[in-house]
């Protein structure tokens, strides 16, 4: 049987040890779900609303307390640990405030006579399967809206940060949440695959990687499983020629450096006319090198450790690997003798198609930039990839800022900015970057049933 472990990426050192549970109380746990559905999707409104508004206050109130276990299990910053439980307690009152909202009936405008209505109700018990980058949001954006519709959950978080996943339980239990409507389970991959294929589950939802949005989207499709799959991105960070260099560069270090590179919208690719190219690179190189990783508990410290060795090891391999054909080293690219998983800010240029950087995720402070000789090439390099999540284009002209933004294949393009997550927004991808929205009313109603209610004998 396999255990969740917390090791402290700073030291190495394990901090605590959790087993995974049995089969026969993963069985008796979704029954327990099942159990609280039924009483749950009939819970009013404004109880739900009450619960979520709770939540939300809870995260203020104990920012502190839950943003050390970001810092302890997975390296982050603890400034940045704190901004991700505000985002979340953000995430938990936009649902609150808006429940009513998306749960009203949707009239339809018929033929014929009578009425017909959408009603927006809740389809049973789901299963998340939730990455370890940003322990709280990630789960957040899952649970809160389901939370709301009248969904129950059962979470599976990452192996790394068990803590994390208890607090989000006990918030929940705080706030006021009924007993069996939020579990969190620790299971195996293979309980995953059983969890889903449960006729008792109705629904998977996963954050990882390509791999095991494949597995579990292969699993959830044999047994005829909605499911919503959030996975890996290589986002392209365009800088055309009419662009604010400075701007440009201080948002691309941000975009690539934010929570350690570790997050699937950072910006990755950066493609620069070449007018510009030399004035951005040495800018954007002279920022990545103000970055140096330092102890995530000091609240001056921007970058700190990876989540893991084991994230170093991957990381490096790509980078030496690139090096070892050919591409240039502008910053960075050795990992650094010592303890402690630290990676320093690396920028690679001259990476080409037969390296493996060039299209698989840098998942760590590592940018590559390309130089490009038009706004057509930089799109169709942009798009040359297996990914296809957020993007960024800087340029002072509205029209090609359209033009480019209309062009990229991803689900998000953001102009003269990068991606930043907000409750209201709808979050996702295309191609290789998975399936399904997430947050704002897109994220509502991914498990919701639209039922169609129609009534010829009643008159409008």
């Amino acid at each position: 049987m396999g255990v969740y472990t917390t090791i402290d990426p700073v030291t190495g050192e394990e901090n605590a040890q959790y087993p995974e549970i049995s089969d026969a109380e993963l069985d008796a746990l979704i029954g327990h779900s099942t159990a609280a559905y039924r009483s749950w999707r009939t819970t009013p409104l404004e109880r739900r609303r009450i619960v979520l508004t709770r939540a939300a206050e809870i995260h203020r109130e104990q920012a502190d307390e839950l943003a050390k276990l970001l810092t302890l299990e997975m390296g982050k910053p603890i400034a940045q640990a704190r901004g991700e439980v505000q985002l979340v307690a953000s995430i938990y009152q936009y649902y609150a405030d808006h429940v009513e909202e998306y749960m009203a009936d949707e009239p339809l405008d018929i033929t014929g006579s009578g009425t017909a209505v959408v009603r927006t109700e809740p389809i049973g018990p789901l299963v998340g399967v939730m990455p370890w980058n940003y322990p709280y949001y990630q789960v957040a954006r899952f649970a809160a809206p389901n939370i709301a519709l009248g969904n129950t959950i059962i979470v599976k978080h990452a192996r790394n940060c068990p803590q994390s996943a208890l607090a989000i339980e006990r918030v929940l239990t705080e706030a006021g949440l009924p007993a069996g409507v939020y579990r969190n389970a620790f299971i195996s991959s293979a309980q995953v695959a059983n969890a889903v294929a449960d006729p008792r589950v109705q629904g998977v939802s996963l954050t990882g990687s390509e791999k095991a949005g494949s597995a579990v989207g292969e699993v959830a499709g044999r047994h005829m499983k909605k499911c919503v799959l959030e996975l890996g991105g290589s986002d392209p960070f365009i800088v055309l020629d009419d662009a604010d260099v400075d701007a440009a560069a201080a948002a691309a270090v941000v975009g690539r450096l934010g929570n350690g590179g570790q997050a699937c919208t950072a910006s990755k690719r950066f493609l620069v006319d070449e007018r510009v190219y030399e004035e951005f690179v040495g800018k954007f190189v002279d920022g990545m090198a103000g970055w140096q990783p330092g102890d995530p508990t000091s609240p001056d410290t921007k970058l700190g450790p990876m989540a893991s060795n084991a994230g170093v090891e991957e990381l490096d391999e790509l980078v030496q690997e690139a090096i070892s054909r050919g591409a240039d080293v502008l910053l960075g690219g050795h990992r650094p003798d010592g303890v402690g998983a630290y990676y320093p800010p690396t920028v690679l240029a001259g990476v080409t198609r037969e390296m493996r950087a060039f299209s698989e995720e840098l998942f760590g402070p590592v940018a590559v930039v390309h130089r490009v000789g038009s706004i057509d090439e930089a799109i169709d390099l942009a798009n040359d990839s297996p990914f296809g999540l957020s993007s960024s284009v800087f340029t002072s002209d509205p029209d090609k800022a359209d033009r480019v933004a209309e062009e990229l294949e991803t689900g998000m393009v953001w102009i003269n900015g990068t991606s930043k997550s907000s409750p209201d927004l709808p979050f996702g991808g295309v191609k290789g970057s998975g399936v399904g929205r997430e947050l704002a009313r897109y994220g509502f109603n991914e498990f919701a049933n639209k039922k169609l209610v129609r009534n010829p004998q009643v008159q409008r």
